[in-house]
């Protein structure tokens, strides 16, 4: 994601709260939905859906599916959050039956190097916090789902401050909880997927424009997706493509999320691991062809796209001219050799659909969807 107010309005997709007060203090993250490894019929430390045989790789394992009471936390990792957005968002996820509580930090604000200044950048309050509060939420073991708040910037200031041997043991011999979001979350995405080896959600975000104030039939499917794939539904729709630049099938673990992220985390600890034998998801906002053109460049550079199995290109929202883009996106990944899917709804646009990262996909280029595999997440 680029930083900088040219992108924050490109960006709304990511704000949400409680019509209740918000209590600013840690202890908001406990309370009572109730607890998991204890319910009747659930053995999560049993499963062999959450043996690391039905996961994606060496210990990938598919995240647990919500039900109906579960506990939620709404974080806000990256930028600022708008109250009202984070208060209809939450509300949402009230209606879907869940219990939802909201971090201490997610409202707080200041500058990327201080206090705030009109028209700077602004971040969802000091490094430390957010990071307490991601900390916090996922070792909490009443919590199935850590939800963030919105997008913008700042996740990748997290990972350093992080502890994750914690954070690793939280989801030992239990059923892995969920960590949810899109855009600049793919930072989290990824450090989660190689450090914590389970499965991750990419979709629509609590305080965003669509989850929060958005209206229609693109706003009433894609939420209804969101349920879909974090409920668990075994007629889950595949996502359809609409175009096919280079046909094929392939099969393999679903890898990527937004480009720019992806470009920018190169070279860190927290790198994406290669996308050999994967599928890749890209997407992104805000972003001139050029800019696309050269973050390619780096990532086919690196060789990172080397023995990729496919690829599924999803919205390039704000990105400049669409046939552009297109030109740009074919140039530099067509000569890979491997099938190619573009325009799945899934990223900045007005529907957004979700996926479950590192899980396992199908990509059908003549049928024109992308599918996941029989979910290996059900509780």
């Amino acid at each position: 994601m680029v930083s900088g107010v040219a992108r924050a309005g490109a960006e709304d997709d990511r704000r949400s709260v409680s019509d209740r007060p918000l209590d600013r203090t840690a202890d908001r993250l406990s309370g009572s939905a109730g607890e998991r490894d204890g319910e009747p019929g659930r053995d999560p430390v049993h499963d062999p859906a959450h043996r690391p045989e039905a996961g994606t790789g060496p210990g990938r394992r598919r995240f647990a599916r919500l039900r109906p009471g579960d506990r939620v936390v709404v974080i806000a990792p990256s930028g600022p959050v708008d109250p009202a957005r984070l208060a209809a968002g939450a509300e949402v996820l009230r209606e879907l039956g869940l219990e939802v509580d909201v971090a201490g930090h997610a409202l707080d604000r200041r500058g990327l190097a201080g206090p705030e200044r009109p028209g700077w950048q602004r971040l969802a309050g000091e490094d430390a916090d957010r990071a307490a509060d991601l900390q916090a939420a996922w070792c909490d073991p009443r919590v199935r789902a850590v939800l963030c708040a919105r997008g913008g910037y700042g996740a990748t200031r997290l990972l350093d401050r992080l502890d994750w041997d914690a954070l690793a043991a939280a989801v030992r011999g239990t059923a892995p909880k969920i960590l949810h979001g899109s855009s600049d979350i793919t930072a989290l995405h990824a450090a989660f997927g190689a450090r914590l080896g389970v499965t991750t959600s990419f979709g629509p975000m609590p305080a965003g424009e669509l989850f929060a104030e958005g209206r229609g039939e693109r706003r009433d499917r894609s939420l209804a997706h969101f349920r879909k794939i974090l409920f668990g539904d075994p007629d889950e729709p595949a996502v359809a493509g609409t175009g096919a630049p280079c046909p094929g099938r392939a099969e393999g673990p679903l890898t990527g999320g937004t480009l720019s992220l992806l470009a920018a985390l190169l070279g860190t600890p927290d790198a994406p691991p290669p996308a050999a034998g994967r599928i890749v998801f890209l997407e992104d906002v805000a972003e001139a062809p050029y800019r696309i053109d050269r973050m390619l460049t780096q990532l086919l550079q690196a060789g990172w796209f080397d023995g990729a199995a496919g690829i599924a290109l999803g919205t390039w929202t704000d990105c400049g001219d669409p046939a552009e883009v297109e030109a740009v996106l074919a140039g530099r990944l067509a000569p890979l050799g491997v099938p190619i899917m573009t325009g799945i709804p899934v990223g900045h646009g007005p529907c957004q659909l979700t996926l479950e990262l590192g899980a396992p996909y199908r990509l059908d280029t003549g049928a024109l969807t992308l599918a996941a595999s029989p979910q290996g997440g059900a509780r």
